[in-house]
């Protein structure tokens, strides 16, 4: 599928609605999905309009009729032998060509590995603009035009973007920002089958087989505690001190940039604007300062654990509870009455 023209003349009546292109690995619905159904649903409220989602995929029926639990108007199945595994070109013309025929006037996609790699091709298809790595969306409650809010200058401040004069307006959202849509028992809205046609010519590179990591997958976004440290350790080998403490409370480590860029850690670790943004019920922060950049990345925790030898640090003035101490101590005596509890 040809790259398209931008149209500067096109009737921005002509589109309407809220998509949200939705994942799935292997019949499972990621979790961006239904963040973005939440995030998604408040936006189509505000515009007076309907809320869909598109997923591509094949073999995937019953895991499409769940999506109709999560408040949706419509479930576009983009339904392909050909999209039975994921590939980019496969994924990124059988979503442009649904764009391009039904006119949405939102597209959003989670900045995820897959919507990182289909969302740019998608966007140069249709002829249209993309804002990447979003941190919030709004509705201009004057002119309803769609605000898009991402972080800019390595996370130094936050740029705001509208796209007035070219439809659809398109934007990736990271994982872990979004409040999750609601399960409703009652399904509403229905399910359309979309047959993209692709032919075995659209998709230059094939699947031939898949082996999993031996790496260890890091799942911040999906983690209910969190213990990340920060500069405060002083050395990379007090980290263990964190994983004993995270491993007693079936957490995740987590850290601060200053100690991924001192090679303390691996970066999948890293929480914060240019890292992943969390959400869990607990984050520990030991030895991290508290830094606009890293706040932004952990500040919707529900509950935030302080400890810090500075009682100025600016972590203080945002955490729940805050330990002023020396973490070296701290740390294995909260792991130790952890475990004693259990």
């Amino acid at each position: 599928m040809s790259r398209a023209k931008v149209n500067r003349d096109i009737n921005l009546k002509d589109y309407n609605d809220v998509w949200v292109i939705g994942e799935q690995r292997e019949g499972v619905i990621s979790p961006i999905t239904i963040e973005l159904l939440g995030e998604g649903k408040k936006l189509a409220t505000e515009l007076g309009k309907k809320l869909l989602v598109v997923i591509p995929g094949y073999r995937i029926d019953e895991k499409v009729k769940e999506l109709l639990h999560y408040g949706v108007d419509k479930v576009i199945y983009v339904k392909d032998e050909l999209l039975d595994k994921f590939s980019t070109e496969g994924y990124a013309n059988s979503i442009a060509k649904v764009i391009l025929e039904k006119k949405p006037e939102i597209v959003l996609f989670g900045a995820t590995s897959l919507g990182r790699d289909v969302a740019p091709r998608v966007a140069a298809r249709i002829g249209t603009g993309l804002t990447a790595d979003c941190t919030k969306l709004a509705i201009d409650p004057e002119d309803k035009k769609f605000l898009q809010t991402r972080p800019a200058f390595g996370g130094n401040l936050m740029a705001t973007i509208i796209c007035p004069k070219n439809r659809p307006q398109m934007a990736t959202v990271r994982p872990g920002v979004m409040e999750k849509a609601k399960y409703e028992e009652k399904a509403s809205g229905e399910v359309e089958i979309y047959q993209p046609k692709l032919t075995a010519d659209e998709i230059r590179a094939k699947l031939i087989n898949t082996k999993k990591a031996d790496k260890k997958i890091v799942n911040l976004t999906g983690a209910k505690i969190i213990v990340s440290g920060g500069r405060g350790l002083k050395k990379p080998e007090n980290f263990k001190l964190l994983e004993d403490l995270a491993e007693a409370l079936g957490g995740e480590i987590g850290s601060s940039r200053a100690a991924v860029d001192s090679g303390w850690i691996d970066q999948s670790h890293q929480v914060g604007q240019t890292g992943t943004t969390v959400r869990p019920n607990v984050y520990i922060a030991c030895g991290i300062s508290g830094a606009i950049q890293h706040l932004a990345g952990m500040s919707e925790a529900k509950y935030i654990v302080a400890i810090n030898k500075d009682p100025g640090a600016p972590i203080f003035k945002v955490c729940d509870y805050g330990i002023v101490g020396d973490l070296n101590e701290i740390v294995p005596a909260i792991t130790e009455a952890v475990k004693k509890r259990k």
